[in-house]
C-alpha cells in the first residue's frame, strides 16, 4: 500500500484511516480531478450510501471528485448493478477501454455541487 497523506492533505483531503479511504485514489493534475475508485470485490460498489459517505469525507477537497466502481468482469457488474449510485462511473477489467456512466450532468468528470449538497 502506498499512501501519500501529505499530498492528499494538500488537496484538501482530511486525514482518515485506511479503512475509510476508497481502494484506490488517483489524482489527475492536468484536469484537477481526484478519482475515488472502489474495487467491488473488496468493499462493494460505490452505492448511494457509500457515495454520501465519500461526499461527506471529501467535502473540503479543493478538486473535482470522480467516483468509480471497478469490476473484474460483466458477470460481477450484473450482480451489483442495482447497488451502484447515480453520478458515478463503472470500469470493467475484461473490457478496459470502455466505461459506463451512471447518469449525471456529464460523462467522466466530477459532478457540479449545488447549494443543496
Amino acid at each position: 500500500m502506498l499512501l501519500e497523506a501529505e499530498y492528499l492533505e494538500s488537496l484538501g483531503v482530511p486525514p482518515m484511516s485506511h479503512d475509510k479511504l476508497p481502494d484506490v485514489v488517483v489524482y489527475d493534475e492536468e484536469r484537477k480531478w481526484l478519482f475515488l475508485i472502489e474495487a467491488v470485490t473488496s468493499h462493494g460498489p460505490v452505492s448511494p450510501k457509500r457515495w454520501i459517505e465519500l461526499e461527506e469525507a471529501f467535502k473540503e477537497c479543493k478538486v473535482g471528485l470522480v467516483y468509480v466502481t471497478a469490476f473484474p468482469d460483466r458477470a460481477e457488474f450484473r450482480r451489483n448493478s442495482a447497488n451502484i449510485a447515480w453520478e458515478t462511473e463503472v470500469w470493467i477489467a475484461d473490457n478496459p477501454d470502455h466505461m459506463i456512466h451512471f447518469n449525471g450532468d456529464r460523462f467522466l468528470g466530477p459532478h457540479e455541487k449545488t447549494d443543496n449538497q
